[in-house]
C-alpha cells in the first residue's frame, strides 16, 4: 500500500481534488505541474516547463497538456479534462479510479471494460516528459488517441491565438517536431511504437485557470493544438510519450522509462517524502548548481538559497551538492551583495542580510565536514571582501555604525527578508537596525574569527577581535528591554519598533548570539506564545492592530498579509534549534510534535512536499507556492536535530 493515499470515492469530486497538486522537477532545471487529476488550474501548470535562458532567463510552459482519448466500437471516451467559462469540457475526471503516488504520480481510469494506468515522471538530466499508458484491462480492440495542447510562453504570462504562430512541422521516428514561434527550441512529440498523425491545426479558446482567478491575475488562456496522434494498444501493452526539445530515441523509451522509476527515492514515509522534494528544488546548467526557490512561480533567490543549503543538502549528508552550490553562489558576489533575485543581467542586487546567510551556510558545512581551515582557505577571501563592505559602508545605506551595529536601509526599499511592496511602498521597510542582521552580523564577524584563529591569520585576528563585545554591548542596550522581556524588532534613531515579530528568534537559534540564556528563554517564550502556530511561527502578534489572519484576495490584499500575521514554515527551524539548545532533551517532545504534525499536510496541498505558507488564523490553510525549498529544508533540519540530540542522550 502506498504512502500517500487518496480518498477514491472523492477523486472524481473536484472541490476535493483540484485543490491537490503534483510537483515534479529534475536536475536539468525543467519541472512538470498539474492537480491530480491532471486538470490545469494555473499558468504556472503544465507537463514540459524549461528554463531558456537565451530568450528571457525565465522558464517557459512548451507542452500544457495531453489529453487522452481511449476509443473502442468507434466510440470515443476523453479522459481529459479543461475548465471553460461556466463549464469543464470534457469531464474525465469522472473515469478515474485510483490514484498513486509512489514511486512516481499514476491515474487509474476505467472506461466500461477499459482499464487505462497513466504514470508520468521528467527524465533526470534532460528537458524531457515521459508518460506511459498501460493497458491493464480489454475486452475489444482499442485504440488511443492523444492530442498535445501547446503554449511557447513564460510561466508569468498566457498565451493567446494569433496568426504568427508556425503550423508547419516535421515527421521523426514515430511522432513529429514543432516550433511554434521563432526563438524557440523545438519540441519533439513521440511514441514507443509508431503512430497514425493527423494534421489539425487548431486554437482552443479561453481555459480558465482558476486558482490565477483567485489570485487575481488574468486567467484566460488559448492554447494551439496542431493535430493528434492515434494508435492501437494491446491488453498488457505499454506505450511511452516522450516530450522534449530534443529527438528521443524511441525504441529505447520503455526501457528508459523503467530506468528512471529505478533511481526514484520511494515516497514510503515521511523523511523521505521531504527528502525527494528537497532534490527537486537543486539543478546543474551550464555548470551551475543552483536551488529553486519554490514551485511553481519561483526562480533562483540569494537569500532563499543559503537558507535552504544546510536542510536541503547537509541533513541528507550531501556535502558534495552543497559545496557545488557555495562555489556558485560565491562566483556571483557583486561588491559586499549576492544577487537578490534573477540571474545575470536580470539580476537584482538588492539584500542586506543575504551576504550574512552566505556565512551562515557556510558556518554550517564547516560544522559539518569539520574542515574549518579549508573553509577558510577557499572562501576566507569572500569572507573578509564582505565583512570589510559592511564595516565601510555599500549600497543602499547598508553600513557598520560607531557602535558596531549594521544599518541598512533607504526610503522606499525593503531590504531585509520581509520585503512586500504594495504600490511602489515597503509593507514593513524596517529601515534602521534590523534585529536579524544585527543577530547575523555577530555570529558572523564570530565564525569569522573562529576560522582565523584555527588557521593562524593573526592579521585578521588583530583587526576583528574587539569587534564582537562592542556590538554584544550595543545589541543588548538597544534591543533588549528588561521589563518587556524581549527584543525590539527594529531600531532606528531614537525609534524602537517593538512589535512582537519572529525576526527575534534568530538571537537564539545562531552558534554565537550577542544574548544570554535568560534572555533567550523569555524572547522563546513570547515567541512560543504569541506567534507560534502548527504550521510556523506568524509574522506578526495576533494582537497587533495591523494583523491579517488569512492570505487572500488580490495581490495587494496579499502582499499586506504577508508579513502580517502569514505563518512561515521556515521560521520554526530556528525556533527548534534556539528551544533545542536551551532544553536539550527536554525540549524533544515538544519539538518533535511540531515536526510530525506536518505529516499530514503532504497530501492536501503539494503531494509529497511543502508549500511555502499558512493562514496565521486556524485552521492554518496552506497558501502560496506549492512546494517551497525553505519549508522543506527547514523541516528536514528540524528532523536531523531531533535525531542528533537523541543520539546524544
Amino acid at each position: 500500500m502506498s504512502y500517500i493515499t487518496f480518498d477514491k470515492s472523492q477523486l472524481i469530486n473536484l472541490e476535493y481534488s483540484l485543490k491537490r497538486e503534483l510537483i515534479r522537477s529534475n536536475r536539468a532545471g525543467s519541472y512538470a505541474s498539474t492537480t491530480i487529476v491532471s486538470c490545469n488550474t494555473r499558468k504556472y501548470h503544465g507537463l514540459l516547463i524549461c528554463p531558456l535562458a537565451h530568450l528571457d532567463g525565465g522558464k517557459h510552459v512548451l507542452l500544457s497538456s495531453l489529453d487522452e482519448t481511449v476509443i473502442q466500437h468507434d466510440a470515443s471516451f476523453n479522459l481529459a479534462i479543461h475548465k471553460y467559462p461556466g463549464i469543464y469540457e470534457p469531464r474525465g475526471h469522472k473515469y478515474i479510479r485510483d490514484f498513486e503516488s509512489d514511486p512516481i504520480p499514476a491515474i487509474i481510469y476505467r472506461v466500461g471494460g477499459v482499464v487505462l494506468k497513466k504514470e508520468m515522471l521528467l527524465s533526470s538530466l534532460e528537458d524531457r516528459v515521459l508518460i506511459r499508458y498501460t493497458l491493464l484491462e480489454a475486452h475489444s480492440p482499442t485504440k488511443l488517441r492523444f492530442k498535445p495542447f501547446l503554449a511557447f510562453r513564460n510561466i508569468h504570462c498566457l498565451s493567446k491565438s494569433n496568426m504568427d504562430v508556425n503550423t508547419n512541422y516535421t515527421s521523426v521516428k514515430n511522432g513529429i517536431k514543432v516550433k511554434m514561434y521563432y526563438g524557440y527550441p523545438e519540441l519533439f512529440l513521440q511514441f514507443s511504437k509508431k503512430a497514425e498523425y493527423v494534421p489539425v491545426p487548431h486554437w482552443y479558446y479561453n481555459i480558465e485557470y482558476i486558482e490565477e482567478q483567485k489570485r487575481g491575475y488574468e486567467y484566460l488562456e488559448d492554447l494551439y493544438v496542431p493535430g493528434y496522434f492515434e494508435m492501437s494498444i494491446k491488453k498488457g501493452e505499454s506505450i511511452v510519450f516522450s516530450g522534449g526539445i530534443s529527438d528521443a530515441t524511441t525504441q529505447s523509451l520503455n526501457k528508459r522509462f523503467e530506468d528512471e522509476i529505478s533511481i526514484r527515492i520511494p515516497r514510503s514515509s515521511f523523511e523521505h517524502c521531504l527528502i525527494n522534494a528537497a532534490q527537486q528544488f537543486i539543478y546543474k546548467r551550464s555548470k551551475k548548481t543552483e536551488i529553486v526557490a519554490g514551485f511553481p512561480w519561483f526562480g533562483r533567490w540569494g537569500r532563499d538559497t543559503f537558507i535552504s543549503l544546510p536542510g536541503l543538502t547537509l541533513s541528507i549528508d550531501d556535502k558534495k551538492t552543497c559545496k557545488e552550490i557555495l562555489d556558485t553562489m560565491s562566483g556571483e558576489l557583486k561588491g559586499i551583495l549576492f544577487p537578490n533575485v534573477g540571474v545575470n543581467s536580470q539580476a537584482e542586487y538588492n539584500s542586506a542580510d543575504t551576504p550574512l546567510w552566505y556565512f551562515w551556510a557556510l558556518q554550517k558545512y564547516a560544522e559539518y565536514t569539520k574542515g574549518y581551515e579549508t573553509v577558510w582557505k577557499e572562501y576566507g577571501g569572500k569572507m573578509r571582501k564582505i565583512l570589510k563592505g559592511y564595516k565601510e559602508g555599500s549600497e543602499y545605506g547598508i553600513n557598520m555604525h560607531e557602535n558596531g551595529l549594521i544599518y541598512a536601509g533607504i526610503p522606499g526599499k525593503a531590504l531585509t527578508w520581509m520585503d512586500a511592496v504594495v504600490n511602489g511602498k515597503p509593507v514593513t521597510p524596517r529601515m534602521g537596525y534590523p534585529v536579524e542582521i544585527q543577530a547575523l552580523w555577530y555570529n558572523a564577524v564570530c565564525f569569522s574569527l573562529e576560522l582565523a584563529k584555527k588557521s593562524k591569520d593573526q592579521n585578521f585576528i588583530n583587526e576583528w577581535k574587539n569587534l564582537p563585545n562592542l556590538i554584544e554591548e550595543s545589541f543588548i542596550n538597544l534591543f533588549w528591554d528588561n521589563s518587556k522581556k524581549y527584543l525590539a524588532d527594529c531600531v532606528d534613531r531614537d525609534h524602537k519598533d517593538w512589535t512582537v515579530r519572529p525576526n527575534m528568534i534568530f538571537a537564539t537559534s545562531l552558534h554565537y548570539s550577542p544574548i544570554n540564556d535568560d534572555m533567550k528563554k523569555s524572547v522563546l517564550d513570547i515567541v512560543e506564545a504569541d506567534l507560534l502556530t502548527t504550521r510556523g511561527l506568524r509574522t506578526i502578534t495576533p494582537k497587533n492592530p495591523f494583523y491579517k489572519g488569512a492570505y487572500e484576495g488580490d495581490l495587494a490584499e496579499r502582499d499586506h498579509a504577508y508579513h502580517q500575521g502569514t505563518a512561515w514554515p521556515w521560521l520554526l527551524g530556528h525556533f527548534a534549534e534556539g528551544y533545542l539548545k536551551l532544553y536539550g532533551k527536554g525540549g524533544i517532545s515538544f519539538i518533535e510534535k511540531l515536526y510530525k504534525d506536518f505529516e499530514k499536510d503532504l497530501t492536501i496541498y503539494g503531494v509529497g512536499t511543502i508549500g511555502e505558507i499558512y493562514d496565521g488564523d486556524p485552521p492554518h490553510d496552506p497558501k502560496g507556492a506549492t512546494s517551497q525549498a525553505w519549508s522543506v529544508a527547514e523541516l528536514l533540519r528540524i528532523g536531523k536535530m531531533i535525531e542528533n540530540y537523541k543520539k546524544s542522550q
